[in-house]
């Protein structure tokens, strides 16, 4: 069986070397051929189709202290597969010992101390089902399908940011297996150098196996949903969404994209596949207190769709699921604002009129608030200065469509970023981007990320990833 090193030379696995891994194990261990081996590998993004040569779905910590054992005992590549949710497919590598953290999807709530425990596996809607028992929340993104580990570790944001700021700044401990195979504890009290690096720094210091996650009291009602218009009211639309914005409470929650309706039920039939522009609204306090906020969208023109309602919290969480299933090609392009412009709104308008696919869209996230209180140094997250967020969004079904769909996401990109604070969310990085795209997420916190590194995997154990090299 052929595998690589972590230096990407191929050598030869011996079937009796990955019998003794599996004798290690909990958890059941995959080769190409397996039953379950397809299903472990891939990830959501279906352009990345990469072959580990081995797939571990570890149940618990021990099964992940032994496959980095292995992988430095046998100089094997590493690499880690949380939600698989990764745009870059960051999860998977070829010839590598994948690590799918899957079957670790526990979540303890702790509702007196307002925290919770989850474990590394855990998708968002996990962690939303658990604590909204308890009236309580964490600070996570957009789509319930998302895992928590790669989320947090690139910062993370969603409908409780502008209250609470980026998921990581809401994180206060966190489990990792290092490099050399011990399991430590990350906290601002327990080697907080590390923790420091992990909040925003990517998965590159480690393998992450829970999160402590501080908890806020919402729901388990909030007003939220989307209103949607024809394009044609794109322009009145727009400025509605940036001048509510500006002055919104942190409570509120906006945001407009434009794309080609998609056959929602909440839509006319007439209207399927023609072109929309649409506000989300999330108002994460008193539903009361919030319908005199979300009144001028409700009541804004001749809306062809309205759901804008109170719902249970967990239900927002996943209204956007559908809009992007695993098995779709995605190509993101994304930008940090510092302000929505009347000039970038003509921009919107113009891109999305060119749109190649029936599941693409261009964004505008509101995230202004809590996290520009803090300081640029906070976490290697960085950006403070960001009020919004772009993100052009390329979806579409088959490979015979990519060059179209890649060269209308980049060209609007290309077009759009001028307006930029010339930061961009580490996150929504594609494969294709390079070491000034990293620096452009990261900032300032490049250079004492390398430091961490050095001191916590000198060797560059873990490279699978937005990887910065020891120091």
């Amino acid at each position: 069986m052929k595998a690589k090193t972590t230096e990407g030379r191929e050598i030869e696995l011996e079937p009796k070397t990955v019998d003794g891994l599996k004798m290690r194990l909990l958890g059941p261990l995959f080769v190409p051929g397996d039953a379950g081996y397809e299903e472990s590998r891939t990830v959501w993004n279906s352009m990345i189709d990469r072959q580990p040569a081995v797939v571990a779905r570890c149940r618990g910590i021990a099964d992940v202290v032994a496959c980095v054992q292995f992988a430095r005992e046998n100089d094997i590549l590493l690499c880690i597969k949380g939600g698989g949710h990764n745009i870059a497919g960051l999860a998977a590598a070829d010839g590598a010992l994948m690590l799918d953290m899957s079957l670790m999807r526990g979540v303890w709530v702790n509702a007196q101390k307002k925290v919770a425990h989850a474990q590394a596996g855990c998708l968002l809607g996990d962690v939303d089902r658990e604590t909204q028992v308890h009236g309580l929340a964490a600070v996570l993104g957009f789509v319930s399908l998302t895992g928590i580990a790669g989320l947090t570790l690139g910062g993370g944001f969603g409908y409780l940011t502008r209250r609470w700021g980026w998921t990581s700044d809401n994180v206060v401990g966190m489990d990792v297996v290092t490099a050399d195979a011990r399991l430590v504890r990350a906290s601002d009290d327990e080697n907080p150098d590390l923790f420091w690096g992990l909040r925003g720094g990517g998965g590159n210091f480690g393998v992450l196996t829970g999160i402590d996650y501080a908890l806020y009291p919402v729901g388990p009602e909030v007003l939220g949903g989307i209103v949607a218009w024809p394009a044609s009211e794109a322009p009145r639309v727009l400025e509605l969404y940036r001048t509510l914005a500006e002055d919104a409470p942190v409570e509120l929650t906006l945001v407009a994209l434009m794309r080609l309706a998609p056959p929602a039920p909440w839509l006319p039939k007439d209207f399927h596949g023609k072109p929309i522009v649409a506000l989300l609204a999330c108002y994460s306090g008193r539903p009361e207190e919030g319908e005199k906020f979300v009144a001028p969208i409700k009541s804004f023109g001749n809306p062809i769709g309205d759901v804008l309602v109170r719902r249970p919290y967990a239900q927002l969480q996943s209204l956007l699921d559908g809009t992007q299933p695993k098995g779709r090609r995605y190509y993101w392009k994304s930008e940090y604002l510092p302000r929505i412009e009347p000039a970038l709104c003509k921009k919107v308008i113009e891109h999305s009129a060119m749109i190649r696919s029936p599941h693409s869209a261009v964004i505008l996230f509101h995230i202004a608030g809590a996290l520009n209180r803090l300081n640029e140094e906070h976490s290697p997250v960085g950006n403070r200065d960001a009020r919004y967020v772009l993100n052009i969004t390329g979806s579409w079904e088959k490979s015979d469509d990519d060059g179209a769909n890649v060269e209308w996401t980049r060209a609007a990109w290309n077009d759009m970023k001028r307006f930029s604070t010339g930061g961009t969310y580490i996150n929504f990085l594609t494969e294709d981007e390079g070491p000034e795209r990293i620096k452009a997420a990261l900032g300032k916190g490049a250079e004492r990320l390398a430091v961490v590194k050095s001191k916590w995997d000198p060797q560059n154990v873990f490279r699978t990833n937005r990887n910065i090299k020891p120091a």
